[in-house]
């Protein structure tokens, strides 16, 4: 069996560090850029307001991270 060595727990870490602070400005960016008048984006920006705290992100997997980032992404371009 092979065992995680210093480096490896150090690039994790790292990782979800990115990760994490990536969602953050993805999170707060759009609250700058909805567009008013629209049913969908009105219940989008809604919905973001009871999102958690970016520091519980650090314990979702990173297929996750990367799928909720995109979706946020991509409901912001759609709602400039």
């Amino acid at each position: 069996m092979r065992s995680k060595t210093r480096t490896t727990v150090s690039s994790a870490g790292g990782m979800r560090f990115v990760t994490v602070a990536v969602l953050a400005i993805l999170l707060t960016a759009c609250d700058a850029t909805m567009g008013a008048g629209d049913a969908g984006c009105a219940s989008y920006a809604e919905a973001r307001l009871a999102r958690p705290p970016a520091s519980a992100v650090a314990d979702v997997p990173p297929e996750w991270a990367t799928w909720i980032a995109d979706l946020d992404d991509r409901m912001t371009g759609t709602c400039r």
